[in-house]
């Protein structure tokens, strides 16, 4: 197989998204491209009414407030047109993070030798959830090896996972993670909260979104001004791991406000 092949392989999407998170990928996933940016995911959900979240990158993987601020502004104004939600909904668009889902064989690649949740779809050999360390992706049979920790006695310890039939998959977020993926520059952490190891409901579970901060309120409801004046209230420097970057045009999109 030529290299070419390999990397346009390596660097396909092999999670597609279903209903109108696929509807909303059609809309801006060129536009996300256009900008030299990834589209990592989009996913739906029924947060607060209905949330659109878009998750992006470099193809380093880093993703500033400037490149989150720049993907909204490109992507915005294509969601108004074509409306691909179809009802007013909360637009959110972040950075992966370090406990990020896996979706390119790239990915898996980059992330080799570090504990990862694979969901396959359809189950193998009766089996469609993986917990384990990622061992090197095969490009040309797109497979990944996975070392599954503490395995029932006459069962294999590692087992070749068809990426064809990739359902989801992310990172496990762990100490050694967090301090890899700092040490690349990627994504900030969200925390390092400790991890059950009973994960059946967290896998099912969905994440909750970050909300944008409300706005300070003056007199007859309008935004307060500052000060000119005022001295500058110095903040005390970050100590502990930073938070995914979302977008400050995080906003409220209304149906009224397309016609």
């Amino acid at each position: 197989m030529s290299s070419e092949i390999e990397a346009d392989l390596s660097e396909k999407r092999l999670v597609r998204e279903s209903g109108v998170a696929a509807r909303v990928v059609q809309v801006i996933e060129g536009p996300v491209q256009g900008l030299g940016f990834r589209l990592v995911r989009v996913k739906v959900t029924n947060t607060n009414g209905c949330t659109v979240q878009i998750m992006a990158e470099r193809p380093d993987g880093t993703f500033s407030i400037d490149d989150c601020e720049a993907v909204s502004r490109a992507i915005s104004p294509v969601l108004d047109v074509d409306d691909p939600v179809g009802t007013a909904y909360n637009l959110e668009i972040s950075s992966p993070g370090i406990d990020r889902p896996l979706v390119r064989v790239s990915d898996f690649a980059r992330w080799a030798g570090y504990e990862a949740k694979v969901e396959l779809s359809p189950p193998l050999d009766g089996r469609k959830r993986f917990r384990g360390i990622l061992g090197a992706p095969d490009v040309e049979k797109l497979t990944v090896p996975i070392d599954l920790p503490d395995v029932k006695e006459g069962l294999p310890s590692r087992v070749d996972l068809p990426l064809r039939d990739l359902a989801e998959a992310h990172l496990v977020l762990t100490d050694e993670l967090i301090r890899e993926s700092l040490r690349r520059g990627g994504p900030p952490a969200d925390g390092a909260d400790e991890l059950d190891e009973d994960d059946e409901a967290e896998d099912d579970a969905p994440a909750a979104p970050a909300r944008p901060a409300p706005k300070p309120q003056g007199p007859k409801g309008k935004a307060a001004k500052a000060d000119p004046k005022a001295p500058k209230e110095k903040k005390p420097p970050r100590t502990g791991p930073k938070k995914p970057v979302v977008s400050k045009a995080s906003r409220l999109k209304s149906r009224d406000d397309l016609h």
